[in-house]
């Protein structure tokens, strides 16, 4: 809201310095700014708050012995995460026509809802079971299913065969050029009208004149470049493209260079996956699994002191520098990943998220004042699984979220082993003291803060290696 605001005021009295905030790194910042800042100012408050409604963590009784004297630390501090994720996403994004920003948020809000429904219960209810496991399961499936159908009927996940990215900057090609088209070139008019979003190829396929900004020797000019009638359609087809029905069934395969995998085909006998409904459905099922998942693995992961938050905040920010490859037409051809038209504003919420969860540290860390609860992990959990759908990179997630994973597998490969060791020998075993694999370390004698400091460390070094498997394309 606060861009619309400023580019309005630019737009009218030419403030000097305004034309920064089109910028989506210097407006990132600012988000990342701001979230920290609800944080830390809202962190006091809520927490005392909490205090004084007397709502305080349950510690499960089967725990470790050492997170006994946790018990009545103030939970569901989620509320603070959740605040400043959403509330800087509106203010600095482009949100008027841009439906990533819009799902992601749903998405957090969503499951922020989910989880505090489930905090609710524990706490005011004095159910230690909280929300029971069929209603979160419902609100995961629900969410995917929202998630899954938006992405394959709105047009803005469709993606663009186009050459002019988000930011109306355009990439030459060799037929462009001839006609006077620069590589760098800003649109900034079609015949006459000013352009501030990316236009779509049909309203313009008759467009007699394209005015650019170019830089030269001499300073920054602007161009206007006339198209002849016969050419008109095709010039307007190679700057914005068609709309690609089956691109938002197609993901970039790690390690292998421009080949990606259409879940669509998977629907192998249909004469035309991409548009057939069995495609289309298997798309969704993939967007249900990775937002329950995902999302289920990062509240696993809420166990210890500033662990999920911190993870969560190396996880959004690795997201983050995707979104923002995705979303720019020269970085994304330039690492041969799609090229997704929008996707660069993902990178405001994904810094939002990276100072929410870093100023929910302020409080979180051992000994923590607050847990997020619920609240924080399944929003969290959402938001990271949503990310990499819409960035194309959730068969990335098991480097993304390593330590997510490992959470969750600890938990699987130790019920399933116990279930198949009572039922063959009559008395269940144990592969790990206890699950989640955060619990084992902590009764093989590790400090809390050791754990959760070398789970950073670890989280640090996958998303370093998911950023190296660009070039290992």
């Amino acid at each position: 809201m606060l861009y619309y605001l400023l580019e309005w005021i630019d737009a009218n009295y030419d403030f000097p310095g305004l034309g920064v905030f089109r910028y989506i790194t210097f407006r990132a910042s600012l988000a990342a700014i701001f979230s920290l800042i609800i944080s830390l100012l809202i962190g006091k408050w809520v927490i005392g708050f909490l205090k004084k409604k007397l709502i305080g963590e349950t510690i499960r009784e089967s725990g470790p012995e050492s997170h006994k004297s946790k018990k009545g630390t103030p939970t569901m501090g989620g509320i603070i995460i959740v605040a400043a994720i959403v509330i800087p996403s509106i203010l600095w994004a482009k949100i008027a026509d841009n439906a990533y920003v819009w799902l992601v948020v749903l998405a957090t809000l969503w499951m922020g809802l989910v989880g505090f429904a489930d905090d609710y219960i524990k706490v005011f209810k004095k159910n230690k079971q909280g929300l029971k496991g069929k209603f979160k399961v419902m609100g995961q499936i629900t969410l995917g299913l929202l998630v899954g159908l938006t992405m394959i009927f709105h047009p803005d996940f469709r993606g663009s065969k186009g050459n002019v990215s988000e930011d109306l900057v355009l990439t030459a090609s060799p037929y462009l050029s001839q006609l006077g088209f620069v590589n760098g070139d800003r649109l900034i008019a079609i015949d006459g009208r000013s352009v501030s979003i990316l236009p779509d190829g049909e309203s313009n396929s008759f467009a007699s004149a394209y005015t650019v900004e170019r830089s030269t020797e001499k300073g920054v000019k602007n161009f206007i470049i006339s198209v002849s009638e016969p050419d008109r359609l095709k010039v307007s087809d190679a700057l914005f493209g068609n709309k690609d029905i089956a691109f938002v069934c197609k993901t970039n395969l790690p390690f292998i260079k421009d080949k990606v995998l259409n879940y669509a085909r998977l629907a192998f006998w249909e004469q035309n996956p991409s548009e057939s409904i069995a495609g289309r459905l298997i798309y969704v099922l993939v967007v249900i699994f990775i937002v329950t998942a995902v999302s289920n693995s990062v509240n696993i992961t809420d166990g210890l002191d500033g662990l999920a938050a911190g993870t969560s905040a190396i996880t959004a920010l690795t997201l983050g520098v995707f979104a923002y490859i995705s979303g720019n037409i020269f970085f994304a051809d330039y690492l041969k990943v799609s090229f997704i038209p929008l996707s660069g504003e993902l990178l405001i919420f994904c810094s939002a998220m990276v100072g929410a969860c870093v100023g929910f540290l302020w409080y979180n860390t051992f000994p923590a004042q607050v847990f997020m609860g619920d609240t924080g992990s399944l929003a969290l959990g959402s938001a990271v699984g949503v990310l990499a759908l819409m960035v194309k990179k959730e068969l990335l997630l098991p480097l993304l979220c390593g330590v997510f994973f490992l959470e969750s597998l600890s938990v699987i490969i130790q019920v399933g082993y116990f279930r198949y060791t009572k039922k063959k020998y009559g008395e269940g075993r144990r592969i790990f003291k206890m699950a989640p694999v955060h619990h084992h370390f902590e009764l093989s004698g590790l400090h809390e803060s050791k754990i959760v400091t070398r789970f950073w460390i670890l989280t640090i070094m996958l998303s370093i290696l998911a950023f190296a498997t660009l070039k290992l394309r």
